[in-house]
């Protein structure tokens, strides 16, 4: 076993404390990385929710990350040490399924092996994730990062750009699609810039006016306060695409009314339940969608397109020592747009 350190939290504490770790002794197609840079993640938080409820197992937290690969297994010939790469929430897969053959390993239907409290298809471990200084990584999940991006700032790329990437490009977005983005947040201003980029026609919809000055800093042409009934009934069926990023529970209907005949609802921020009117979908033959990560090649897709646009997430990047500090903000929606945690102090 490899031995590095990192941020753990165990049983019903959500406070991480640093700790050593164990990482697996690298397999003929694995990579060692040192991680330099992780994004903190609303899916992180939710982890170590449920891990506090439930007094489970340690947990270490991180599926967005950037870093240089420090040795190769002994079949790996894409990658040398030195390389920089960037690893995202997925880290293997059954590699034989309908889903895994289409290049699409985020809907395996074995199930992928995720970042972190996934479980390892070879020896049955619990994954441990990206909040530590080493993670050792199947060569196949693992891409070359761009010269071009800035590492810290491309580490949210890697669950938050794709998220959003996915649907954007599934859906055909591209010059001459009205596109409008249903919240600000660390996937809502990803979505704007990717959509811009595309060539959309893009607005943002948020509770706060105050949000107008972001929003065409990142290429929106516009902002529709969600609140002001005025404002959204002059939106009504006026968008093609409207991807929808807002994390908790919330009425679809109001969105879907801004939905263009034919156009489509994508759902990416709560993940739970919902209750549609089926009239809002008939009256303009409305789609409704959601999408989570992405497969191989929609990830190295999106890495290379945000290299030529010069796209990486806007970031408050901390010391990993003040992961808890960041964690506690995140839960108070107190970062535009996301945290990313500078590894470098776990030395």
């Amino acid at each position: 076993m490899r031995n590095t350190v990192g941020w753990q939290a165990e049983g019903p504490s959500t406070t991480l404390r640093r700790t050593p770790l164990k990482r697996r002794d690298l397999r003929p197609d694995d990579l060692a990385v040192r991680v330099e840079y992780c994004g903190v993640c609303h899916s992180d938080l939710h982890a170590l929710s449920v891990t506090g409820e439930e007094g489970g197992q340690p947990l270490v937290p991180g599926h967005e990350f950037t870093g240089v690969v420090t040795e190769t297994g002994s079949a790996v010939t894409g990658f040398a040490a030195g390389d920089p790469v960037a690893v995202g929430n997925i880290v293997d897969s059954c590699g034989e399924c309908a889903m895994c053959r289409a290049g699409q390993e985020n809907f395996c239907h074995a199930f992928p092996t995720l970042t972190y409290n996934g479980t390892d298809r070879h020896d049955g471990s619990t994954t441990l994730g990206g909040y530590s200084r080493e993670y050792v990584v199947r060569d196949r999940f693992a891409y070359p990062l761009p010269a071009d991006l800035d590492p810290a700032g491309a580490a949210p790329l890697l669950c938050a750009g794709i998220t959003v990437w996915e649907p954007l490009r599934a859906l055909g977005v591209g010059p001459g699609s009205r596109v409008a983005v249903a919240g600000l947040g660390g996937l809502g201003h990803l979505a704007v810039k990717i959509a811009v980029a595309l060539g959309a026609d893009t607005s943002v919809i948020s509770r706060s006016p105050d949000k107008a000055d972001d929003a065409r800093r990142l290429g929106a042409r516009s902002l529709i306060v969600s609140t002001d009934p005025e404002r959204m009934a002059g939106a009504r069926d006026r968008f093609d695409v409207v991807i929808d990023t807002i994390s908790s529970p919330h009425d679809l209907g109001p969105y879907l009314r801004l939905v263009a005949l034919d156009g489509t609802l994508s759902v990416l921020g709560h993940l739970g339940p919902v209750t549609v009117q089926a009239t809002d979908l008939l009256v303009g033959r409305k789609k409704l969608s959601s999408a989570g990560s992405g497969g191989r090649p929609a990830t190295a897709a999106m890495l290379d397109f945000c290299a030529r646009h010069g796209i990486t997430a806007d970031i408050e990047l901390l010391p990993s020592a003040r992961v808890n500090e960041a964690l506690d903000r995140l839960r108070r929606n107190d970062v535009r747009y996301r945290f990313v945690l500078d590894m470098s102090d776990l030395d």
